[in-house]
């Protein structure tokens, strides 16, 4: 796999092709990911995987009009013949009054802080296969587990070049670790299965496979025996495994491209009180081991802490450059991107900060209410707000989970939801996208 001077230097080369082909401005960047995986089944091996890929994108711009175009081939006379196509494309695509490059004194153009993005600590086939076995052993030894759908342990490696026609040029490379179980547990038509996994930059920052093992063990023997529960408005409380997903919504929402295009519930909601007033979220691409940490965004622009909740309100959009103009907004620094295709958004490391209650006084004074461990669907919809999603995990009885239930449905309304919304005080940054254990009152749930 190249590393990121090579990348850097074929993005450069990139945009100046396309400026000798007759572009006005452009920009390239590059991706490179390699990765190697062991996986083991009831004690044996089951398969090694080794896989590399390396992508290269070109966007061009003459006048207001332009295109995008990715290819696999950096062989010189391929990125010329890139170059070229990408060029002719453009003079014929419509004019976008929005579209361009970041302006030049948005760009970072410091020095690049060491967030520990990359570990150099690779671990051997026999070591991921050793810890692949021990996680899945630990989690075959959890009484009532029956069968095992295996463990897993990897390590992954990514470079990342961006190149523009106005001198930006950095680059930067990124790693990270894995390790998972998934397990089974019941007998015959009653057997449930779930898992458990960690992804961490640095191999030593992992838990241990025991750890990791038990958990999927016993996330799989609480969900043996499930029944339903019939259909009324009760109290809803959401896992983290689960609760990023519901943050995610609200990340979405505030989306400038969503805003731009008048697709969002948070449209005129801008000064109303959403959250609690004590409630914040806050969001540090610059953290250190961060896994969706960043210094610059997909577009050149630099990336800084902030807070998007505060005191229960929102404080502005998520932007890039396109929905910057149309909005006219300021850049934030939130510009996504892949190896083909404009600019997105795409946020960074983000946390609904934890509460002052513990996991058990935060379901004490529930009589009868659901604990969300597994969603399911896609019922989110974020012009109106309205969310509806198949659900699966506890029910709660006098403040205590109790038997598992299945094939429910939770609905309500995201802006509703936020109001209600209560955070306890385990949260852990592990996912990228995290929030403690929360309580929302009042949702409806639809059983037998």
């Amino acid at each position: 796999m190249i590393g990121s001077d090579e990348a850097l230097a074929r993005c450069q080369q990139l945009v100046e092709l396309a400026r000798a082909k007759g572009a006005d401005a452009a920009d390239a960047v590059c991706r490179a990911a390699a990765s190697e995986s062991v996986g083991v089944r009831l004690g044996a091996l089951e398969d090694v995987e080794r896989s590399e890929s390396e992508e290269i994108g070109l966007r061009v711009f003459v006048g207001a009009r332009s295109s995008s175009i990715h290819t696999s081939d950096f062989a010189p006379e391929g990125l010329a013949l890139l170059a070229e196509r990408a060029v002719e494309m453009a003079r014929i695509a419509p004019e976008d009054a929005y579209a361009g490059l970041a302006p030049e004194d948005r760009l970072f153009n410091g020095q690049m802080p060491d967030l520990e993005l990359l570990d150099h600590d690779e671990p051997t086939p026999t070591q991921l296969r050793e810890a692949a076995l021990a996680c899945e052993d630990a989690a075959r030894d959890v009484p009532g587990v029956t069968n095992s759908n295996g463990g897993s342990a990897s390590v992954s490696r990514t470079v990342f070049g961006l190149a523009t026609s106005h001198g930006f040029a950095r680059g930067y490379a990124t790693g990270s670790h894995t390790l998972s179980a998934s397990v089974v547990a019941g007998e015959s038509g009653a057997m449930q299965t779930d898992y458990a996994y960690r992804t961490t930059r640095y191999r030593s920052d992992l838990p241990g496979p025991q750890e990791i093992g038990e958990e999927a063990g016993r996330r799989a023997t609480r969900k043996v025996g499930p029944v339903s529960i019939p259909s009324q408005r009760m109290p809803v409380v959401f896992d983290p495994r689960v609760g990023g997903g519901v943050l995610g919504h609200l990340l979405s929402a505030m989306s400038g491209p969503a805003i731009a295009r008048k697709a969002s519930f948070l449209i005129g909601r801008e000064d109303e009180q959403l959250f609690d007033t004590g409630l914040r979220i806050v969001e540090d691409p610059l953290r250190v081991r961060g896994l969706r940490s960043r210094v610059f965004d997909g577009e050149g622009v630099g990336c800084r802490p902030r807070t998007l909740v505060e005191d229960g309100k929102i404080t502005g959009w998520l932007t890039n450059v396109a929905s910057s103009r149309q909005l006219g907004l300021p850049l934030t620094g939130h510009a996504g991107r892949g190896s083909g295709g404009a600019p997105g958004v795409s946020p960074s490391n983000v946390m609904l900060e934890a509460g002052s209650v513990s996991v058990a006084e935060l379901i004490a004074d529930i009589e009868d209410g659901l604990f969300v461990t597994d969603l399911f669907g896609q019922g989110v919809n974020l012009v109106t707000g309205d969310y509806s999603r198949g659900a699966s995990g506890l029910r709660i009885r006098n403040g205590e989970l109790a038997e598992p239930v299945a094939e429910i449905t939770i609905a309500g309304n995201l802006p509703e939801m936020f109001r209600a919304l209560v955070a306890a005080s385990d949260l852990e940054l592990i996912r990228g996208i995290d929030t403690p254990t929360f309580r929302i009152d009042g949702m409806s749930v639809a059983g037998e």
